[in-house]
């Protein structure tokens, strides 16, 4: 028997041949056992075995997200019924839920082989549209159609109706997801610690102006009115109805229903706010070199000591 069993999730288009052979190399070497979704089969070496998406996290001790933050939240809504450990490798641009490079990956499999590791839970919104629930780790998103009107909508909490909005989207989102959309429309940063739902109106017309912070035991109900113009709802950035003029979207929170692998949650931490200031404030050198893979840190470290006396 294998002595780790570790399921892949590519991002669906980028280049991720050298990542996936370092880790084919490692398991070689570890005798571990490396899965990846039937539809990534040709994208992967023989040796690596393929399976139904839906038995991927059956298969697998630990998912590893090769891509962005938006791969990593793949794999998280993957195995929300079975949860399993996720790292994430990061190939994308700016990346608030991945933590590993490219080159750091044989160390962190060595950890993750060595059990060298912090487990962090994640919350979710689960979200019932037209009698199907979905899960979003990140928030659920209620968005006009371009040139056809705005979204127009009750707010209820806990069955209270408490106005309304009229706005170019509406934003629900989990602390893990404030630092992406509703934080560009203007909602504030909750700490991943914390457990609460946070409603966001972007560009409001009329109604609640502002970002409405929520318990995670409330349950939220948006619910378009008659003179909205059609919505489109997405769920972690993705599409799941189009074009929708009535109707409600009943969410809820669920606590711990994801783990995240955590090798260094101080580095992290500090990268991640370092990433949301080179959204928003101004750095100093030093704080910018954080951001920096390590061995590139070192070299610079080494050309910047003073000569020997």
């Amino acid at each position: 028997m294998p002595r780790i069993r570790l399921g892949l999730v590519l991002h669906p288009t980028r280049e991720v041949s050298p990542v996936v052979d370092t880790m084919v190399a490692w398991a070689a070497r570890h005798d571990a056992a490396l899965t990846v979704r039937a539809e990534d089969r040709h994208r992967v070496p023989e040796s690596v075995r393929a399976v139904p998406e839906t038995d991927l996290t059956a298969a697998s001790d630990m998912l590893l997200s090769v891509g962005g933050d938006g791969t990593m939240l793949g794999a998280l809504r993957l195995a929300v019924a079975d949860p399993k450990p996720v790292l994430g490798v990061h190939l994308g641009k700016l990346g608030f839920l991945v933590e590993v490079e490219p080159q750091e990956l044989p160390a962190a499999l060595d950890r993750l082989l060595a059990g060298d590791y912090t487990l962090v839970n994640q919350g979710c919104l689960v979200c019932a549209v037209c009698g199907d629930d979905v899960v979003a780790f990140n928030d659920v998103a209620l968005i006009r159609t371009p040139g056809q009107g705005f979204v127009t909508a009750t707010l209820a909490v806990d069955g209270q109706r408490y106005g309304y909005y009229r706005c170019d989207a509406l934003v629900i989102s989990t602390p893990t997801g404030s630092t992406a959309y509703s934080y560009a429309a203007g909602g504030p940063l909750v700490s991943p610690a914390t457990r609460a739902v946070v409603v966001t109106p972007s560009a409001p017309m009329s109604g609640i102006s502002r970002a409405v912070v929520l318990s995670p035991e409330e349950t939220v109900r948006l619910e378009l009115k008659s003179d909205s113009g059609p919505v489109a709802v997405e769920v972690d950035g993705q599409i799941i109805r189009d074009g929708s003029t009535s109707g409600a979207v009943d969410i809820r929170y669920r606590p711990e229903a994801g783990q995240v692998v955590r090798l260094d949650p101080r580095r992290y931490q500090e990268r991640s706010a370092l990433k949301l200031g080179l959204l928003d404030l101004p750095l100093l050198p030093a704080q910018l070199r954080e951001l920096l893979p390590e061995e590139v840190r070192r070299r610079l470290d080494q050309r910047e000591l003073p000569p020997p006396l």
